[in-house]
């Protein structure tokens, strides 16, 4: 199994392929957020991520959390985004961000809000969980990858419980596939659980 990832569409930096897309609207002072911590409601704008790295995640009435997407450096998260409740917006790291007005200025930035979340419904609709899981990696890669001369570091710190809550499979599931990926020489896997594509094709 190669990972195929797009040269044309991979970056080194997220923020790149989203700050250009910031509309010119006033902002309020940055604010800053620890890990684990949750980014609070806001009745009439968005968070823009500055810097770090946040999640959103939802849960059922036995408590099993499903993630419903992660965002970084440049994007928008908030509850006006989601139907969903129950919604909360989690930190994967120390993560500063700032409010900014829900407006028709915004509309760019939604569309591309949307086709994230409508990419990873895709990537969790596969049947096999080997699958899914290679293709979560290449998902992220290519929005948040560094490219050197091993692969594609994908430097944010994910759990196995994480993953398993990305592609609704368990954390035994995911660790054993994980294993599977190392073991054949695709994936290495880091200190402070980030990892690194190998051998992938470049389509």
């Amino acid at each position: 199994m190669l990972f195929t990832l797009s040269t044309a569409t991979a970056k080194t930096h997220s923020e790149e392929r989203y700050l250009s897309l910031i509309p010119p609207c006033d902002v309020t002072q940055a604010r800053s957020f620890r890990y684990r911590e949750h980014l609070p409601f806001t009745r009439d704008g968005l968070w823009r991520i500055e810097s770090g790295y946040v999640r959103t995640i939802t849960w059922d009435d036995e408590g099993t959390i499903s993630a419903l997407g992660i965002w970084g450096t440049g994007e928008v998260v908030g509850h006006q985004l989601s139907t969903i409740t129950p919604y909360q917006i989690e930190c994967l790291t120390p993560v500063l961000v700032r409010e900014i007005p829900l407006s028709d200025d915004c509309t760019h930035l939604l569309l591309s809000h949307l086709h994230q979340v409508e990419t990873l419904l895709n990537v969790t609709s596969i049947k096999q969980t080997m699958v899914r899981l290679v293709k979560l990696l290449e998902w992220l890669a290519q929005r948040f990858g560094r490219l050197d001369e091993q692969g594609y570091l994908i430097d944010i710190p994910l759990t196995h419980q994480c993953i398993s809550e990305l592609i609704g499979a368990t954390r035994v599931t995911v660790t054993r596939s994980l294993s599977e990926l190392r073991r054949a020489g695709k994936i290495q896997q880091l200190c402070q659980h980030r990892i690194l594509l190998q051998n992938f094709r470049a389509v």
